[in-house]
């Protein structure tokens, strides 16, 4: 038997916990763990082993994306398989979790408008084939097992208004505000004057769109830019929903100093974000392929950078649940429109988003990442209503 077959073979009997088939190389077909294999795993070639030991998130990923490992079965049961072995060689590796922990980008203006548009002016064509009807990309909130995923993503848009208090008169900054979906249902159903930000391109020409169909001009506006570009203007009001982790840990301090500088004294922020475990929850597979410069804050840290800033916290709230089962929407919705995706993008391209959006919904679902909104506010904002019923009237 050579090395390499030694290695893997040694490698899969701590790596999953649902038993499996691994067929090697050469044709040898082993399985691991004891019951009915879940899935099938096959090795068209040996990945080489000093990238394995280095880093094998990226490891495995690309072997994926370029069809060197193939997956009979669920790759979401092989994410959930891998996750939920905390004494697998993934979570015990040293260098790997060195790598992941203090994996920080320097994310000037010029760099995040690089990496965003990398992620997001990929097309709308192809987002709007498997995002819900409004297209909104970020943790939709489900009040009922039954909720469709449009229905879901009006839920969170209105659970953030709600909880916001926005009073009519108001104004509102959106940063990252995507297709657009909450500064248009703020300005229809509160009367608030809405500022969205963006630095993707086809967003803001969807936003810019969406603003003159529904001649909501005058309460809306939309702008190509960073939100440290804005300069002196202040804003009752200031939301953020899945920005944040493109932020970088080296400029979290920045950003909520600039959201300290933007606020009107008593002013409301709300921060919807992926959360980890110290950093923990990032990986140098998704920093190359999927989102470059990101970093995912764990709640203790971002409580940190808000009392630097002397903001009063008022509310911290998990989604995680509801970012899994959002995920098996879109990865479903992906899947069931492959014939359309297929032409315009490459079978790597597929692999890489198939893998993106299981190992996402497997995480969440371990818990190995979390869903935090928080609310806080510019020095106390005593006209809060005192108990959360306010925020669970629509329910």
């Amino acid at each position: 038997m050579d090395v390499d077959k030694l290695f893997f073979r040694s490698l899969f009997k701590n790596l999953f916990s649902l038993p499996c088939l691994v067929e090697f190389w050469d044709g040898e077909v082993v399985q691991y763990g004891e019951g009915d294999p879940r899935f099938h795993i096959i090795m068209r070639k040996p990945i080489p082993k000093s990238e394995i030991v280095e880093d094998p998130s990226l490891a495995f990923g690309e072997a994926y994306m370029h069809g060197h490992i193939e997956i009979k079965g669920s790759v979401r049961d092989v994410m959930d398989s891998l996750f939920n072995n905390k004494d697998s060689f993934v979570y015990k590796n040293p260098v790997y979790l060195k790598m992941v922990k203090f994996m920080a980008k320097a994310n000037g203006v010029r760099k995040s408008k690089e990496n965003i548009q990398f992620h997001y002016d990929i097309g709308n064509d192809f987002y709007q084939l498997w995002l819900d009807e409004t297209m909104t990309y970020s943790c939709a909130y489900f009040r009922s097992p039954e909720d469709t995923l449009t229905q879901a993503q009006k839920n969170k848009i209105d659970h953030i208004l709600v909880k916001l208090n926005l009073q009519a008169g108001q104004n509102l900054l959106d940063i990252g505000c995507g297709w657009g979906e909450l500064i248009l249902t703020a300005a229809r159903e509160y009367r608030v004057k809405a500022l969205g930000i963006t630095l993707s391109q086809e967003q803001y020409d969807k936003v810019r769109f969406k603003i003159d169909h529904e001649n909501l001009s005058e309460l809306v506006d939309v702008q190509l830019l960073d939100y440290r570009e804005i300069g002196n203007r202040v804003f009752d009001r200031v939301v953020s929903v899945g920005m944040i982790e493109h932020v970088g840990k080296e400029h979290l301090d920045e950003y909520f100093s600039t959201v300290q500088h933007l606020l009107n004294d008593g002013g409301i922020s709300l921060l919807h974000c992926i959360t980890g475990k110290d950093g923990s929850g990032t990986n140098s597979w998704i920093n190359a392929y999927i989102f470059p410069g990101g970093y995912i804050p764990s709640v203790p840290e971002l409580i940190r950078h808000m009392e630097d800033d002397g903001f009063s916290l008022y509310d911290v709230e998990s989604l995680r649940n509801h970012y899994t089962r959002t995920l098996e929407h879109w990865t479903q919705n992906f899947e069931q429109a492959l014939p359309l995706v297929r032409e315009t993008k490459d079978e790597t391209f597929i692999r890489m988003w198939r893998l993106y959006l299981n190992s996402c919904a497997a995480s969440f679902h371990s818990g190995n990442i979390d869903l935090h909104q928080l609310l806080f506010s510019k020095g106390p904002h005593n006209s809060l209503p005192w108990t959360r019923n306010y925020m669970y009237h629509l329910m």
